[in-house]
C-alpha cells in the first residue's frame, strides 16, 4: 500500500485495521516494526506514551 520511499515500513494487512468510522488504526505489531514512538497517543502504542501527560508510562520493549 505505502512504499518505503520515505523510510517507512511497507504496510501489510495485519499492520492496521479500519474503525467503523473509517479511521486507520495501526496495530502494536506495526508500531514495533516501525521501531519508535511518534508521540501521537496511538491506541495500540507498545511504548506506553501518555498523550495527556506527555510522558512514557511503560518502558520501551
Amino acid at each position: 500500500m505505502f512504499s518505503d520511499y520515505y523510510g517507512k515500513p511497507e504496510l501489510e494487512p495485519d499492520d492496521y485495521y479500519k474503525t467503523p468510522e473509517g479511521y486507520i488504526v495501526f496495530t502494536e505489531k506495526y508500531h514495533l516494526k516501525r521501531g519508535y514512538c511518534c508521540k501521537s497517543g496511538c491506541r495500540h502504542c507498545p511504548y506506553g506514551y501518555n498523550k495527556n501527560t506527555g510522558k512514557f508510562d511503560k518502558k520501551k520493549p
